[in-house]
């Protein structure tokens, strides 16, 4: 049993929508130089380039140039950074973070309540954690998670019920509301299936109606006998205390019905039962006799 979900690099199901988080907030380190690395090497150039051939002016300046390039570059990144992390706030997003110990890659999924800034570098807080834009996976549309958790609490509700094979009355209830909570989702929402999961509920549902017949043919039966438990009974008002074991063992018949069988059960004849026994407590509490369970 499965539904269409998020996949990562590899191309792997991500199945694990929990809103667990790092414990600690970190940032990524990075092999690339940036510009005070320049800086110094342009400095230590200088420092120790030979006296009897030194560095042009003019290869100096150049050297400069590009380093003032690559400031205003990283500036504009920073910048780019800063806009795009302020746009997530209220946005559903997959995180994503790698274990430097195992290199074993986990995500977790939430909202992005605010965004905090610390020496020029943006942190998402997400789940009451701080967590560093690189971090950043995906943004997930709403509407997309609704119904991939609406999808996802369906499929669980099917794994609970038996094998098709072992489907008995008392399932009836969880097969019908499973299918007619399929039959009203979009066909977006249903979009997020295995195609298996509709055929599945179909089984079931036919297994349900094949099961009903018989358990309808047994419920009937045992109505019917109820009814002529009744019929064998004298008219309420002549009952007496020697028509107790008739009235307990039609109200035994109506006892060993389970809640399907005991729907079959007309308000009429449940009505007459329930007056026949409160006939018989009557008539023992007149007569100072112990009620016997029924």
């Amino acid at each position: 049993m499965a539904i269409i979900a998020p996949v990562d690099e590899d191309g792997k199901l991500i199945t694990d929508l929990s809103t667990t988080k790092k414990t600690n907030s970190s940032t990524t380190g990075s092999n690339s130089l940036g510009k005070d690395d320049f800086l110094q090497l342009l400095v230590a150039q200088m420092k120790y380039q030979d006296p009897l051939e030194p560095t042009s002016n003019t290869e100096y300046i150049s050297q400069y140039a590009t380093f003032s390039e690559l400031e205003q570059m990283q500036n504009m990144s920073a910048s780019i950074d800063l806009d795009r992390a302020s746009g997530l706030v209220g946005k559903s997003v997959y995180m994503k973070s790698t274990n430097a110990t195992t290199g074993v890659t986990s995500y977790f999924y939430g909202k992005v309540d605010f965004v905090q800034y610390e020496n020029g570098s943006a942190f998402l807080s997400i789940n009451g954690g701080l967590y560093p834009l690189e971090d950043l996976d995906s943004v997930v549309d709403q509407d997309y998670m609704d119904a991939y958790e609406k999808a996802q609490a369906l499929v669980n509700d099917i794994e609970k019920l038996p094998s098709v094979d072992n489907v008995t009355i008392e399932d009836a209830d969880a097969i019908t509301a499973i299918s007619e909570t399929f039959n009203k989702m979009s066909s977006y929402e249903q979009s997020f299936f295995d195609p298996s999961v509709k055929t599945t509920i179909q089984s079931y549902v036919d297994r349900l109606a094949e099961v009903k017949k018989v358990a309808e043919t047994a419920a009937n039966e045992m109505v019917e006998n109820l009814k002529n438990a009744l019929k064998e009974l004298p008219a309420l008002e002549e009952l007496t205390l020697e028509n107790e074991k008739a009235v307990n063992a039609a109200n035994k018949i109506y006892k060993d019905m389970n809640k399907f069988q005991q729907g079959y059960v007309t308000e009429e004849t449940k009505t007459a039962l329930d007056n026949y026994v409160a006939k018989i407590e009557e008539l023992k509490k007149e007569s100072g006799e112990t009620t016997e369970d029924v």
